[in-house]
Order: structure tokens, then C-alpha cells, then sequence
């Protein structure tokens, strides 16, 4: 049975699988799985880009989307008729057989299904079947992969990576085969200022809890530029704490429930002087 892999780490959102894609089935039909694919409206592969945090502090992350070929696929049960499973595992939408484009459409929790209205059928990703059945190792997509970030292959190869892995939307229950490595997490960024000295702090030890438990997640300290990065948390509510010798304690709260968290600039007071 076949897998797709991607480890979102490496992949830089040079859209290479997204355009092979389209070149691969724009104009071009490939029976019996595929009518061609639209030139606008349809991506049966995807790369979203997503922008976190804000100036100075950002982050951009690519997550490529497309049928997830499951165990337990919603489109098999809306259309049994017309939607399979191949003995490697790919689930194939059958371009000829009747059924409702629309109840397909619904039933993907995914949005890897589309409606081709003018030609009254429900299309998505073949996992290039037809290249597959001509001796290619991979779809379009993974052959077009510059940096290696996503990978086609036999489940037993990379049985490794997949228990470290991790799926979309795992409470629909679909069972998926695409697997996702290095899949962000939130992040608190913020810059430590020494607003009366009109400098930034290094060196400051930086201390976050979790508000829920007190438990401590994190000690680090601010860079040479101010800086500091708090990494690969859950979405939850934490409390910051900023301590250096000669400064009064700063504290914050951050909730990571929605996104990341970024402050240009956090104000670090010095103690007062004695009188």
C-alpha cells in the first residue's frame, strides 16, 4: 500500500508539486481515471501559505494539501458506485460511473473534491494513477519536488517517519495515507527593550509556564539582538517571565488558543535608583 510523506520542514513553497500538477492534467484527460482538470477553480494538489506573527517577528509556513486516498473514505460511502480503492491504495473518483457531484463534494472533510459543473462530474487527485500503471515510481507532484519535502512510497519504507507523523484532521476518523512531518507548532516572539537606554537586552532570562498548571515549558535566554523565541507549543495560555540583574521583573500572558503570539517590543524597566 502506498503512502504520500511530506516533512514541512523542508519544503520552501516553491509550488513545483502544485504546477506539475496542473501540467500533468490540464487539456489532457487520462481514462479511465481522470477527465482533465480544469485551468482555474481546481487544485488537486495545493500549497497554502500561511503568514504567522508580525513584524520583526514572522514566520511563514507551507502545508500542501490534496486527497488524503484513505482507509476509510467518506467519498466511498457517498458514492460507492462510483468511487474505489486500488490494491496500492489510491482512491479513484471513476470519471464515467454516474453518481452526485455535489453529495461527493460534502463528503470529503478534506475539500479535495470539486465539482467540474460543466462536465457534471466530481474530480480530484488521481495519485497519477496513469503514470503509475506506466512503470513511474511517484505522481507528477513528488517527481517535481526540488527539495525532497514530499516523498511517494510503499507504507513498510517509511514505517519509520509515519509513527512520528502526523495527519490532518485526525478526529474525522478517515483513516488517512498522507502523512505529515514537522508540522508547526505556535510560537511566542518578542523583542526585550530597554526603553530609558534606548537599546535592546541581551541576555535576559526569559521563563514561560503554562497558566493551567504552573508547569515550566521553557528558560532561555534573549540573543544579542533582544530577541526571543518560544517554539513548538501548544495552543494554550502561558505566563512570560523576563528577569536580569538590575531590572524589575516583566511579566505578560499570552493565549495561543487561535495563533502565534509576537510583541515588537517589550518594555524592561531598570530598578530605580536608591535615593
Amino acid at each position: 500500500m502506498k503512502v504520500f510523506v511530506f516533512d514541512l520542514d523542508a519544503c520552501n513553497g516553491c509550488h513545483n508539486c502544485q504546477v506539475a500538477c496542473k501540467d500533468e492534467h490540464c487539456a489532457t484527460n487520462w481514462l479511465p481515471y481522470a477527465e482533465e482538470q480544469p485551468d482555474t477553480g481546481q487544485f488537486w494538489c495545493k500549497v497554502d501559505e500561511e503568514v504567522c506573527g508580525r513584524v520583526p517577528h514572522v514566520r511563514v509556513n507551507y502545508l500542501p494539501h490534496l486527497c488524503n486516498h484513505c482507509d476509510n473514505a467518506p467519498c466511498i460511502a457517498a458514492a460507492p458506485e462510483a468511487v474505489y480503492k486500488r490494491e496500492d491504495g489510491i482512491v479513484i473518483i471513476d470519471p464515467r460511473a454516474a453518481h452526485d457531484p455535489e453529495a461527493l463534494v460534502a463528503s470529503c472533510p478534506y475539500g479535495a473534491i470539486f465539482w467540474n459543473k460543466e462536465l457534471g462530474i466530481a474530480q480530484k487527485c488521481t495519485g497519477c494513477a496513469h503514470l503509475l500503471d506506466d512503470g513511474w515510481a511517484e505522481p507528477r507532484c513528488v517527481d517535481s519536488c526540488c527539495t525532497g519535502a514530499l516523498r511517494f512510497g510503499s507504507e513498510e519504507d517509511f514505517a519509520e517517519e509515519i509513527a512520528r507523523a502526523e495527519v490532518l484532521i485526525p478526529e474525522a476518523g478517515t483513516a488517512p495515507r498522507v502523512y505529515y512531518l514537522n508540522k508547526p507548532k505556535r510560537f511566542i516572539a518578542a523583542t526585550i527593550v530597554d526603553i530609558e537606554a534606548d537599546e535592546v537586552v541581551e541576555d535576559a532570562m526569559v521563563t514561560l509556564q503554562r497558566i493551567i498548571d504552573d508547569e515550566v515549558v521553557a528558560e532561555v535566554r534573549t540573543d544579542e539582538l533582544g530577541d526571543v523565541w518560544l517554539e513548538n507549543l501548544e495552543p494554550d495560555r502561558y505566563r512570560m517571565r523576563v528577569s536580569k540583574e538590575g531590572y524589575l521583573d516583566l511579566h505578560q500572558e499570552f493565549d495561543l488558543s487561535e495563533k502565534d503570539r509576537s510583541v515588537p517590543e517589550m518594555r524592561f524597566y531598570r530598578v530605580p535608583a536608591a535615593v
